[in-house]
């Protein structure tokens, strides 16, 4: 009897619980999760590479879904546009080895605005000899592909920064960010400082985030064109009855 557990690699919980029970048949990490493309020139195309790091062959197939942007964030489309070449698409890699996936834009060179897709490196399920019970988990790493246009630089700026509450009560930073370029951009390409202040005006916290600390406590913080975006910064402040201010400079 074979049974075949979906995994994804944003949320391994599943994975976790089912490996304290059952036997892995198989893993695999992947390099880079995020890509940035431009519509020509040498950035069209980018090199993405999954390691084997278990003792079987793992066999791969990488997928494309475009997505939509919105306040709320990244949306699938359940589409693929045909804007992004994929080679090879499958490959079985052998226990201890890499394959390299090339990545490349081959869609409009006129691109107007940024788009995104998933690269989805989907983890297939192999036949196991006649008899052996083993429970598979499949994993889906998704690579975030976006391509801005040519030239184009984010313009990413704060336009709101306030105190909210986690899901424990605690306070938090709150910032909206707008970026008016038709090129999108990340919170964690640049540095953050937040200054608190309590009610007569007295500064409690000020800390500065500089963009490895940011995608360590944020993520990326991906903003799309002509987006506006609202995140949470997950760093304790010591009242919620403060005012925030909040600053972005961009590197470079």
């Amino acid at each position: 009897m074979k049974k075949w557990v979906r995994g994804l690699a944003l949320g391994p919980a599943l994975a976790a619980a089912m490996l304290a029970s059952s036997p892995l048949v198989q893993a695999e990490t992947v390099q880079p999760v995020v890509v940035d493309l431009t519509p020509t020139g040498s950035g069209m195309s980018q090199t993405i590479t999954v390691e084997n790091t278990f003792t079987q062959p793992l066999p791969v197939e990488l997928r494309v879904e475009e997505l939509t942007f919105d306040q709320a964030g990244l949306h699938g489309t359940g589409k693929d546009s045909g804007d992004l070449l994929i080679f090879p698409p499958q490959a079985i890699i052998q226990p201890g080895q890499t394959q390299s996936f090339r990545v490349q834009y081959i869609g409009d060179p006129a691109l107007a605005r940024s788009k995104h897709y998933y690269v989805t490196v989907a983890q297939l399920p192999v036949q196991l000899p006649q008899g052996q019970s083993a429970i598979q988990i499949l994993y889906n790493f998704q690579v975030l592909v976006s391509v801005k246009p040519a030239g184009a630089k984010p313009e990413l700026k704060i336009a709101k920064s306030e105190v909210a509450l986690d899901e424990k009560g605690q306070a938090i930073a709150a910032i909206t960010l707008t970026n008016d370029s038709p090129a999108h951009g990340y919170l964690s390409k640049g540095r953050l400082r937040i200054v608190e202040r309590d009610r007569s005006g007295k500064e409690v916290f000020r800390r500065t985030l500089a963009g490895p600390e940011i995608q360590q406590t944020v993520g990326f913080g991906l903003v799309g064109a002509g987006q506006t975006r609202r995140l949470l910064i997950p760093i304790q402040l010591p009242t919620s009855e403060g005012t925030i201010d909040a600053q972005f400079t961009p590197e470079g």
